[in-house]
């Protein structure tokens, strides 16, 4: 396996990502969405989620594709960026069809930054407009750090953010990982490696190594004071899978957050990771394809955390530094 050509979950074809962030509230928005509907599943880990339409998302309900799906910062309030989405792909003829109406089915999940040094004294609900926002610029290529629902994203010790990666297997299936890393826990050791170094792909987040001189039975400084948590996630492929295929990508995926963030899945997060399927390849091996696809999504996220983290950028107000502030990245 081999990082495809842009290391973006944009590496499956037929995706776009947009960003859109509010630099005064510190919190944004990012959409995932299709040229066409794509398959979804959806599985939850953490102990204080936040979602829309994830019931849709079971293997048992009527609907099995999705038009987009969105990540958020606001709490609560970010749920509103979905509404923004799907009035867009309603106003351009998408969505499931229902007589003469289309209802696009746009699930989403949040991340808690309502206490992050931004200024949150709005009069109006802004995440509608986030998410419309980041529909409209939705591309191939999109960036990282703290852009879109990573913009004001923190970890335990450093500032989170936006991180994105891709994979693509022997057998020419393409997986991606898209993730906003804002956890109660830390993503680093006490020298700045990332817990996901071993995955590494060419230094794509520093080039450290793995985490070295910790003690394995120390619960790692936490920043629950701060009142800020959750990481949520999407990870896709362009192979076939229904629903309950993607629902276990998902599964997998999980453990890619457990291996690059300490500790995770606590009480206090809402993680969550969307499972994705375009379709556009067909198995070759039904008994071992799902493992790999289950492994490569899993690494492709903990390379993403780490992405996410490293390419965090400093801003006015923030409470943590950056890594390379922290740390001395170049």
């Amino acid at each position: 396996m081999r990082p495809g050509p842009r290391n973006l979950i944009t590496d499956v074809a037929g995706l776009k990502v947009g960003n859109a962030s509010n630099a005064a509230i510190k919190t944004g928005a990012t959409v995932l969405v299709g040229d066409a509907p794509f398959v979804a599943g959806v599985h939850v880990m953490g102990g204080a989620p936040g979602t829309r339409e994830t019931d849709l998302l079971a293997p048992d309900k009527t609907v099995q594709e999705v038009d987009a799906l969105v990540l958020s910062g606001g709490s609560a309030f970010g749920l509103d960026a979905a509404s923004g989405v799907a009035d867009a792909l309603r106003a351009a003829g998408r969505g499931f069809a229902v007589g003469d109406q289309r209802v696009p089915i746009v699930p989403g999940a949040i991340l808690f930054d309502l206490i992050n040094g931004g200024d949150k004294d709005w009069a109006d609900n802004p995440y509608k407009a986030l998410g419309r926002a980041a529909l409209d610029v939705a591309a191939e290529a999109f960036d990282l750090g703290s852009v879109g629902a990573g913009t004001g994203a923190l970890t335990a010790e450093i500032k989170g953010g936006l991180g994105s990666a891709s994979l693509v297997l022997d057998n020419g299936v393409t997986v991606g990982a898209l993730v906003a890393v804002n956890p109660v826990g830390g993503v680093t050791g006490p020298d700045g490696q990332f817990w996901a170094g071993p995955w590494e792909f060419d230094g794509e987040f520093g080039g450290r190594g793995g985490v070295t001189g910790f003690d394995p039975g120390a619960l790692p400084v936490t920043k629950l004071t701060l009142r800020t948590a959750t990481t949520i996630a999407i990870v896709a492929t362009d192979a076939a899978l229904t629903q309950a295929q993607a629902t276990r990508l998902a599964v997998a995926a999980h453990d890619g957050m457990a291996r690059a963030i300490h500790p995770s899945h606590t009480p206090h997060d809402g993680d969550l990771v969307f499972g994705v399927a375009t379709g556009a390849q067909a198995l070759t091996d039904p008994a071992i394809d799902p493992m790999l696809l289950g492994h490569a999504a899993a690494t492709c996220l903990a390379r993403a955390i780490a992405r996410g983290v490293y390419h965090a950028s400093p801003a006015q107000g923030d409470l943590l530094p950056t890594w390379r502030a922290r740390y001395g990245g170049d």
